[in-house]
């Protein structure tokens, strides 16, 4: 189905969920897919990419095929074949670099990377259907790379054994590094977002290349954080990956992920507007239905904000539902709440103001509080999958 056809009247399918982004490079885009579902979006950027212009190591390489022509050139990307193209041409490099190309056999990885080399005016040999990298280091092994040249236009993304495997079979490989990855001149957005991660603020975190997964893990491991993140990706905090390249540094780690079956942004969105809900803690309460989602409630489908404190309770409540939850269990719930009880009456009296429906939670007389779960309730939710499935 549709993620457009998912979305109720009311609210998007991502309304009451909050996700963070960790993209450099089209983070407005993703951020944006994802508000118009109704997501909350916490966007910090784990890596920064070097201005082509500025990158010296992509001069020398571009050099490099211009002084040795590639028999092959592999084209990975089509916003960095056209960024390479445009960056030669600013160095006064770029007829020379066309020239070179047009003598070699070119590879594109998928349709919007032969647009690319064509709107350089050159023409592509093949390009796999499957849009994959593994299929592309099939035919050139087939073929037989034995004493050849290749030229091959990186993106960011680690090719796990291409290089090694060409290698192996005697060629000549020419890594063209189009983008580098530095760390976010600004890390105070990273360690906000690692911090909701860790305090399970978050829904989901989305990664769009495998550099920005292992700069994030790296920016934990700095602060000590590591184990608590990994904890939290592993069971509460869903992990979505654009693909299986994206994920390696997850899954590296033991963590499991999941990814759209098309590489893309919009599958991706996709993706979460099926798995967010799905997640969602739903219970039968005081005769209505209450679907517990990050930062809001779902009360007989009407979307109802709650503040932070009052989540907090509720998730406390709801983790023992229907039985009484003791004053001090739910004042250590509380963000920052210190040693006063009032602080609890203060939340809970919030809480109920926003659930619009005051008796879904009792008071138990000198005892605390409990969920007003109506008898015989429904199965609870299965325990989160990070499965591909």
């Amino acid at each position: 189905m549709d993620d457009e056809q998912e979305q109720s009247p009311e609210h998007g399918p991502l309304a009451g969920f909050t996700v963070g982004v960790t993209a450099a490079r089209r983070a407005d885009e993703l951020g944006a897919l994802l508000q118009r579902r109704g997501a909350a979006v916490l966007h910090a950027p784990a890596l920064r990419i070097v201005p082509l212009a500025d990158d010296s190591e992509l001069l020398a390489a571009t050099k490099g095929i211009i002084e040795r022509a590639p028999d092959i050139a592999v084209a990975t990307t089509a916003i960095g074949f056209r960024g390479w193209v445009e960056a030669a041409d600013g160095w006064g490099l770029g007829e020379e670099l066309l020239a070179k190309l047009r003598g070699a056999r070119i590879l594109a990885r998928g349709p919007k990377v032969k647009g690319a080399i064509r709107a350089a005016g050159l023409t592509e040999e093949w390009s796999p259907p499957s849009e994959s990298m593994a299929e592309v280091l099939d035919r050139l092994l087939a073929e037989g790379v034995d004493g050849l040249r290749i030229a091959l236009q990186l993106h960011g993304e680690p090719l796990p054994g291409f290089v090694e495997s060409l290698r192996a079979q005697g060629a000549e490989v020419v890594g063209v590094p189009v983008y580098r990855w530095m760390p976010p001149e600004d890390i105070a957005p990273v360690d906000r977002l690692l911090e909701a991660t860790v305090a399970r603020t978050l829904d989901a975190v989305t990664f769009t290349s495998a550099p920005a997964v292992a700069s994030l893990l790296s920016r934990a491991e700095q602060r000590g954080m590591l184990d608590d993140v990994l904890a939290a990706l592993g069971h509460d905090v869903l992990p979505a990956c654009v693909g299986p390249v994206t994920a390696l540094p997850l899954q590296d780690r033991g963590i499991g992920t999941v990814q759209p079956e098309r590489f893309r942004l919009g599958p991706l969105v996709q993706l979460l507007c099926r798995k967010l809900p799905g997640r969602a803690r739903s219970l039968p309460v005081a005769g209505h239905r209450l679907e517990i989602r990050g930062h809001a409630v779902v009360v007989d489908g009407e979307l109802r904000p709650v503040p932070p404190a009052g989540m907090s309770l509720l998730r406390a409540l709801a983790r023992r539902p229907g039985r009484v939850v003791a004053r001090a269990d739910l004042l250590r719930a509380l963000p920052g709440a210190g040693r006063d009880e009032h602080a609890v009456e203060t939340a809970m009296a919030r809480l109920r103001t926003a659930l619009g429906t005051p008796e879904l939670i009792r008071t138990v007389v000198k005892r605390g509080y409990r969920l007003a779960l109506d008898p015989h309730p429904e199965p609870e939710r299965a325990e989160p999958e990070h499965a591909d499935d």
